[in-house]
């Protein structure tokens, strides 16, 4: 099990993330579009610097939603490998089963 702490950071991260999408979002679109004057994108430049760091979403970290493990993450099954293979085991995945040759 992952520490509760960073469990809850990181949740703290997704929902950060969520509330400052939309603004993030119109920012760039300013910043990137070269029709617009330098000054003005300039300035979404700044406010986009004034948003909080964790508002990225690069800054959030994928974690097993069974044990809270950051590490050996599978997107599809949103869990770690050694959670993943515990359940797999017991068959409580649906469509996963052993593999035998």
């Amino acid at each position: 099990m992952a520490k509760v702490s960073m469990v809850q950071r990181d949740l703290k991260r997704t929902r950060i993330v969520k509330k400052y999408a939309e603004k993030r979002k119109e920012l760039k679109a300013i910043i990137m579009n070269k029709s617009i004057s330098l000054e003005e994108r300039f300035e979404a430049q700044l406010q986009l610097n004034k948003l909080p760091r964790n508002s990225s979403k690069a800054r959030q970290r994928n974690r097993c939603q069974v044990t809270g493990r950051p590490r050996g993450f599978y997107r599809k099954f949103k869990m770690s490998r050694i959670a993943l293979r515990e359940l797999a085991a017991f068959g409580m995945i649906p469509g996963v089963t052993k593999s035998s040759w």
